[in-house]
């Protein structure tokens, strides 16, 4: 979303400027309007060189989610111990030991002693702090529930990072097989069919195709090393370039979840995602074309995000919630039946959240079995180098004993 500058007054009359990321300047004075601030000037952020510190963020990519678990934590038994929000931030700067988080307290903090909210402080931090985060923030600074926000958002998070480890855990076997599997192919291709091929070439006969086929990628990878090396960098430098661009985004991830075994893991894991930070921020007041803006962005999905903010715009048209859902073609007939009575019963957030709850049970299943499911795939593939392996070596061996033996 882009960003926009602002200036106002409070209700003593103090100026005040800053910058908050928001989908227009009309929401940008919505939030100025509900923190108690009367917008005078708001105009879109004209692009400029980034500080030393937005050039870190950028580069360290953001912060994890045990980071932000923590903060939220923090900031959460801070606030119902009734300290001052600026107190808060001052003293969560100093004894972080996160170096990059530190400094954009610091800066928070100094944003905040200059009249700014505490939500717009946070957005000037997009690399630290996304939408979800800072939307649910100035929620809770606009209803006088800061404490509830912090408590969703480390919730929100908990969740995540509980989601991570099991997915960590269930593919780390398999990852770990693969490499190997990886490292033995290519000694044997650079040390192991070299000490035979001298052999072979001395029998005279046709060997058959494994030993053939073993000859020719071993002598290409002792030969050709260095450049199928280069290719393949080359080969990944193009392809991390495209999947940056919207279009290699957008495609790259809906091959994602086209996937066999991975791809319906993977939409479920989204799908609860999308299921908790909908309903939270619903429950907390954030107007539904913001909300599904907000919880579209947070799958991470360019596929799913890109029919989640279709269906924002259908309902700016007018249209229903579960007709929108429903021509969006990414949700399953769960999540449509709960939109469908969340509407006719005026729960739509309980109803979404019992939806996400649902997902992540079928996600604690799916991770269960994961490794259960790759495991026959690497035995037929390990079965299958093995055998390859055998025939091309043993075979001509055994040929040439016949030969020996007068056979």
């Amino acid at each position: 979303m882009p960003f926009f500058e602002y200036r106002a007054r409070d209700r003593q009359g103090q100026l005040s400027h800053g910058r908050m990321e928001a989908a227009s300047a009309q929401a940008v004075g919505d939030s100025l309007i509900g923190s108690g601030l009367l917008p005078i000037e708001i105009k879109p952020a004209a692009a400029s060189v980034k500080t030393w510190l937005e050039i870190r963020q950028f580069l360290k990519g953001g912060l994890k989610p045990e980071v932000l678990l923590i903060l939220s934590r923090q900031l959460a038994s801070l606030t119902r111990a009734g300290i001052p929000i600026l107190q808060i931030i001052e003293g969560l700067s100093e004894t972080t030991d996160n170096k990059v988080l530190s400094e954009a307290l610091q800066a928070v903090a100094l944003a905040l002693s200059n009249g700014q909210t505490l939500a717009s402080a946070l957005a000037a931090h997009p690399q630290l702090f996304n939408s979800l985060f800072v939307s649910l923030v100035e929620v809770g600074e606009s209803t006088g529930q800061l404490e509830q926000a912090f408590l969703q958002l480390a919730h929100y998070y908990q969740l995540e990072l509980d989601t991570r480890r099991r997915v960590k855990a269930a593919i780390r076997y398999p990852l770990f097989v693969m490499a190997a599997m990886a490292g033995a192919m290519v000694v044997i291709n650079l040390y192991v069919i070299p000490a035979f091929s001298s052999m072979f070439a001395g029998m005279g006969a046709e060997l058959p195709w494994t030993t053939r086929f073993l000859l020719g990628t071993s002598h290409f990878m002792v030969n050709y090393s260095s450049q199928l090396l280069l290719l393949m960098a080359a080969v990944a430098g193009l392809w991390w370039r495209y999947i940056r661009t919207p279009a290699g985004r957008y495609a790259w991830h809906q091959w994602q979840l086209r996937l066999p075994i991975v791809g319906p893991l993977l939409k479920r894991i989204l799908l609860a995602r999308f299921c908790r930070s909908f309903a939270m921020m619903l429950a907390a007041g954030v107007p539904i074309t913001r909300v599904l803006t907000l919880a579209g962005n947070a799958t991470a999905n360019a596929f799913l995000t890109r029919a989640i903010l279709a269906m924002g715009e259908g309902l700016a048209g007018g249209r229903s919630l579960p007709e929108v859902a429903r021509e969006s073609r990414v949700f399953t007939p769960l999540i449509l039946q709960m939109f469908r009575v969340g509407e006719e019963t005026g729960r739509v957030d309980e109803m979404v959240m019992e939806a996400g709850r649902f997902y992540e049970q079928e996600v604690d299943y799916d991770i269960a079995n994961l490794s259960a499911r790759i495991e026959p795939l690497l035995i037929v593939v390990i079965s299958t180098m093995v055998l390859i392996l055998a025939l091309g070596i043993f075979t001509p061996m055994w040929d040439m004993v016949d030969v020996t033996q007068g056979r």
